[in-house]
């Protein structure tokens, strides 16, 4: 049983999975959500991401079988495809029903953000639109946590671009190790028909364009250009340099990857800092 648990778990991908949970939850605070709406926003986003995670692993079972991928439980025979998928489903249900209590509004639009993230999973990771259910998804992130509020408000332009922006450099990113490996079975989405180095470019330039909207968004409110917004952009700068740098070298692709989270954790907490700036 435990170890079925195990499996379980590990298909759910628990590190992007919890990385985004943790955000929403971070976003939640600064747009300043009671605790109860926190703690519930926090609850649907990590059943969104589970069961994300799980049709992922559900609906590649049979090409991860075929390249021997070692880090999937059920390529590797440890938990039945069926289980994995009933509870995929049962996590997705579950999230659309939590997230009522936060709103009509907030609730329709995480359902547009799972919506996007299967048909990303069942569609579109194989095609040259890969991306789009990246920009959707994370571009909609922060306007879940702004409707929850009691007085719903929608985030100002920038956050939506911003959140766009990091979905393209996290779905480039998510993908670039497994190139391979995809090429193997077929799988053709944009990052594949781009190449590894354009791709890595690419993930820069948007990390440092994210930065940037941040910049120029809490620029334009009340209170002067905030500290954290120069700093940000500047380290923001300072890495996507680097990284593009990196890009055009052979042997680096460990600490291109490193150097990529930290990038995108500079843009969440710039984000984050923001708090209410973010409304509209």
């Amino acid at each position: 049983m435990l170890r079925h648990a195990s499996a379980l778990a590990r298909s759910t991908h628990p590190g992007p999975g919890l990385a985004v949970t943790a955000v929403a939850v971070l976003l939640g605070i600064a747009v300043g959500l009671e605790p109860w709406r926190v703690a519930l926003l926090g609850l649907v986003i990590l059943l969104d991401q589970i069961s994300v995670g799980l049709s992922n692993d559900w609906i590649d079972a049979d090409r991860d079988r075929a390249v021997g991928r070692s880090d999937k439980p059920v390529a590797l025979g440890q938990i039945d495809v069926r289980v994995v998928r009933a509870v995929a489903w049962i996590s997705a249900a579950a999230s659309l029903v939590l997230a009522l209590p936060l709103g009509l509004a907030a609730a329709a639009v995480h359902a547009i953000t799972l919506a996007s993230a299967w048909t990303y999973n069942a569609a579109l990771k194989n095609s040259p639109l890969s991306v789009l259910p990246y920009v959707v998804s994370f571009g909609l992130l922060p306007a879940i946590a702004s409707l929850a509020r009691p007085a719903p408000a929608l985030p100002g332009w920038w956050v939506f671009a911003a959140g766009a922006l990091l979905g393209i450099a996290a779905h480039f990113a998510n993908v670039l190790p497994d190139l391979d490996d995809d090429r193997k079975t077929g799988v053709r989405g944009l990052p594949h028909r781009l190449g590894m180095r354009a791709s890595i470019v690419i993930t820069w330039v948007a990390l440092l364009l994210g930065a940037l909207a941040v910049a120029v968004g809490v620029t334009g409110s009340p209170g002067g250009i905030p500290l954290f917004a120069i700093a940000g952009s500047l380290v923001s700068l300072v890495i996507a340099i680097i990284g593009t740098v990196l890009a055009l070298r052979r042997g680096v692709w460990r600490w291109l990857f490193r150097l990529v989270i930290v990038a995108a954790l500079v843009d969440v907490a710039m984000l984050v800092l923001a708090g209410t700036r973010m409304l509209a």
